[in-house]
């Protein structure tokens, strides 16, 4: 039988980097970052977007502008990597293709990474983020979360978090190839081992080791947030792959917020890699997925501006 090979950019980077990690096994993470800020390399420059490093909250990142976004609306990027890798430079230009989409600005937050700043750091600097915005006069019902792999694992958690501490929430959220079983047992680990040229057990279980070295449990639905209860959780939209590895952690949070009656989407990818949209500008199926999205959210932002705005029933 054949093995697959790449016919995408994304795949075809990851089959670069993977061919690195075998020869390299003691690669050090410091080197691991280099590698990962190579993410931008399948992503074109947007049009018409402008961006500045800056800080909210304390935390810094990327102030992402197209020039015709709503400054009213801001969407909170949160990059994937594991928790330890990835940057606002390794996915600004992805945030740029989805906020033009979308008609908003953004921010991609360089939130700390594990092991030196473990799990709760991360959630930490999310909320920190979402108060500086509303503290600025944004309305809440006006961010939106997005997230890809442990960032919309980042997303998802943060907002659990504000639910419990009865604080404010974001609009929507919207996640991208969303990696949440900490358990590291998701069965599309194994099944879609050889159409997903990136993820390994090994690598998820490297990345889990770093992101709970300050002790937390595997289980903790802040965590894992395949053990939380979603309801009434904002609205969420989820995209993913059926051929990448963690495509079941994405199904069954699909499950999860439909038995909380959550309003969830799920698009799935026909034979896509881990965050295909990464390839905004260089693949077909990456732009379509942003202009769904955006469509979504669009959606999503007029029906809770009719819910916000209308007008009191008469007695």
């Amino acid at each position: 039988m054949t093995t697959p090979q790449p016919t995408d950019p994304l795949g075809a980077v990851y089959a670069e980097w993977t061919e690195e990690f075998a020869a390299h096994p003691d690669m050090s993470l410091r080197l691991m970052r280099w590698v990962f800020e190579d993410w931008q390399r399948v992503t074109t420059e947007p049009e018409d977007v402008t961006y500045k490093s800056t800080e909210l909250g304390g935390v810094p990142g990327i102030l992402v502008r197209p020039l015709t976004a709503d400054p009213a609306q801001v969407m909170v990027f949160l990059h994937g990597g594991g928790f330890a890798l990835g940057s606002s430079a390794s996915h600004r230009k992805l945030a740029g293709h989805i906020a033009a989409a979308c008609g908003a600005t953004g921010f991609v937050a360089d939130f700390r990474r594990a092991p030196e700043h473990p799990y709760p750091a991360q959630l930490d600097d999310t909320t920190a983020v979402f108060d500086a915005l509303v503290e600025s006069g944004i309305d809440p019902a006006d961010i939106a979360f997005v997230g890809d792999s442990a960032g919309a694992n980042i997303a998802i958690a943060t907002v659990l978090r504000q639910r419990t501490r009865g604080a404010g929430t974001p609009g929507v959220v919207l996640t991208i190839s969303p990696w949440l079983d900490m358990e590291n047992g998701g069965e599309t680990i194994a099944t879609n081992d050889d159409t997903d040229f990136l993820i390994t057990r090994e690598g998820l279980q490297g990345n889990i080791d770093r992101y709970l070295s300050g002790g937390a449990s595997a289980r903790d639905p802040l965590v894992n947030p395949l053990y939380a209860e979603f309801a009434g959780f904002p609205p969420l939209y989820i995209t993913a792959a059926d051929v990448e590895s963690l495509y079941a952690d994405a199904a069954r949070l699909h499950a999860l917020a439909a038995g909380a009656v959550v309003d969830v989407t799920f698009d799935v990818a026909p034979g896509q890699q881990h965050v295909f949209p990464l390839q905004a500008g260089q693949l077909p199926a990456a732009d379509q997925a942003i202009a769904t999205m955006a469509a979504w959210y669009r959606g999503r932002r007029s029906a809770g501006a009719h819910r916000r705005f209308a007008a009191p029933a008469s007695a």
